[in-house]
């Protein structure tokens, strides 16, 4: 299994490092595009939808955005839709945890399914932009869920006690939670150090925020450290309301898309919201 999770997780950094650094948006783009699409098709496999209805569903996604990027959309200003996107992920994050795997396979399919689209839609849209505005940046909001994840289950290894939600994911502690956010002001300080010193070019999230002040840069990063988390929840939810372990087998020895991107979907249309107010 170790064997199987390292040469698909070196597979996929040789797709998405070439992509990434590339000076141009485009292959970026391109192939978050077709992650996105993928991610689609997983949730609505996760909402009712099996056989060619899933893939129609997640191919209709990756069309729409396709004819969004066509359009101009990733040219254009959308400071409303962040203010939006993010509103509707606090919302749901309160209402989904409050209410369960059971409260969540109550609401319809034809909710359910739509409204996790339009996220996947915003998340293509913000991860997008935020290449656009510059690698520092992106790369800053990767590496807040990264490390948010990878703090949190070494505090939650050795520090865990008390069940952050034990009936949706109970494998995760407030000790872990607190751990994360840890992690992230510790890198986000040390970013910031580094950019002021001169040697970073000052475009990250984290000095992007510390230009706001020492409060509400704070502020921010537990809001985002809290919202990574909240993705992950959210996602172990519908999984556990659908019966299923991973979102899918795409990516062997990892699950699905949606495994890997679940605290991501949240966090990047939260960033874009909070550097465009």
């Amino acid at each position: 299994m170790l064997r199987q999770r390292v040469i698909t997780a070196l597979l996929m950094l040789a797709v998405l490092l070439p992509a990434l650094f590339y000076p141009r948006v485009e292959p970026f783009a391109a192939l978050s595009l077709l992650m996105l699409a993928a991610a689609g098709w997983e949730w609505a496999r996760l909402n009712g939808r099996v056989g060619p209805a899933a893939l129609l569903i997640g191919a209709g996604l990756g069309l729409a955005l396709a004819l969004a990027w066509w359009l101009g959309a990733l040219d254009r200003s959308w400071r409303l839709l962040w203010l939006l996107t993010g509103s509707a992920w606090v919302v749901l994050s309160v209402v989904a945890l409050a209410r369960g795997a059971a409260g969540w396979s109550s609401w319809p399919a034809a909710v359910r399914l739509p409204v996790g689209l339009f996220l996947l839609g915003c998340a293509w849209l913000a991860m997008v932009q935020a290449r656009q505005i510059g690698l520092s940046f992106l790369l800053s909001v990767f590496l807040l869920v990264w490390m948010a994840d990878v703090a949190a289950y070494f505090g939650g290894k050795r520090f865990g006690r008390r069940k952050l939600a034990p009936t949706v994911s109970p494998g995760k502690s407030w000790e872990g939670a607190i751990s994360g956010l840890t992690g992230v002001c510790l890198m986000a300080a040390v970013w910031v150090w580094v950019d002021s010193s001169g040697f970073g070019d000052q475009g990250s999230l984290y000095s992007r925020l510390w230009a706001l002040g020492p409060f509400l840069a704070v502020l921010s990063l537990l809001f985002l450290t809290a919202m990574s988390v909240v993705g992950d929840l959210i996602e172990s939810l519908v999984k556990r309301s659908a019966g299923v372990k991973d979102s899918s087998q795409l990516l062997p020895g990892h699950g699905g898309v949606l495994d890997r991107v679940d605290a991501l979907l949240p966090v990047l249309p939260l960033a874009m919201m909070l550097i465009t107010l």
